[in-house]
């Protein structure tokens, strides 16, 4: 066991592991950090605590210590500057008319470097753009090349759900998503009722993928032989979360109503499109 302590560089982004270093730091404490990319600020988000040496990857660096009032002046200054460095950064890509769209920008704590977030449909020649900047805020430049899913990340913003993007407020990392899962969720196969506002697959379907697929596997399916106490028949329509069937005993009858547990699979059917609606026979 290791005693670390957690810190984010954002306020809804990753938050990782760090040595507090003897440091007695609370949760919104701004502390000063040794990271691979130089000195940095963050912000704790969990004391101090023991964590398994499995979960923690080496070597760790060292809390330096609390942020003091420099140190915070200084943070806001290179947050100003970012912003001036954002605008003239887009009115350089407009002189170059380059085909890029800047996302983000963002100066080191040190001041010896400014990093711009930008995404574009293709491969971009930015090298005249980075003479031009460098020139005009005598830094060194750094552009970099993110996808839509991290640009929604770094925005932010309200789903069709009405709650501030998954992403941007919990998601540590990007699960893969398919249109498989709208398909095992009996979700509308329309790309623009399961995407996101980056253009994506959403990123909730990944949540209950695991708990229909157990369902859909004890659950017959449209097309399935099944025994009931009124006799044999075929499933018309079936919804795996509450269990409950429709299946139609005879050709002309009207289907019954059935929880799964009431009846006996004796073969299991492969149509997946209902043949009558569940709204419709309850109606």
């Amino acid at each position: 066991m290791t005693e670390v302590i957690s810190v984010k560089f954002k306020p809804d982004g990753r938050a990782y592991f760090f040595d507090p270093a003897e440091i007695k730091a609370v949760v919104g404490d701004i502390v000063v950090v040794e990271t691979s990319k130089g000195i940095e600020c963050a912000t704790v988000s969990e004391e101090a605590k023991e964590v398994d040496d499995s979960k923690i990857v080496k070597p760790l660096k060292k809390v330096l210590r609390l942020a003091d009032k420099v140190d915070k002046k200084k943070l806001e200054e290179n947050r100003k500057k970012a912003a001036e460095a954002f605008t003239l950064c887009e009115k350089k890509i407009l002189e170059h008319e380059l085909d890029m769209k800047l996302v983000d920008a963002e100066y080191a704590f040190d001041g010896t470097k400014i990093l711009f977030y930008f995404t574009s449909d293709g491969r971009v020649d930015f090298r005249e753009l980075v003479k031009d900047l460098a020139a005009a805020l005598h830094t060194r430049i750094e552009l970099r090349q993110i996808g839509v899913r991290d640009e929604a990340k770094m925005l932010g913003g309200l789903g069709i759900c009405g709650q501030p993007f998954c992403c941007a407020r919990f998601l540590d990392d990007f699960q893969p998503v398919s249109i498989k899962m709208a398909k095992e969720q009996g979700l509308s196969l329309n790309p623009t009722k399961i995407s996101g506002s980056c253009g994506r697959l959403m990123c909730c379907l990944k949540y209950e993928q695991d708990a229909y697929e157990y369902l859909n596997s004890i659950t017959p399916p449209v097309g399935s032989l099944v025994k009931t106490s009124s006799g044999k028949g075929v499933v018309v329509d079936e919804n795996p979360l509450t269990g409950m069937l429709y299946v139609r005993i005879g050709e002309d009858a009207a289907p019954i109503k059935i929880h799964r547990s009431e009846v006996e699979l004796l073969s299991r059917g492969k149509n997946k499109k209902p043949a009558v609606k569940v709204d419709e026979l309850e109606e």
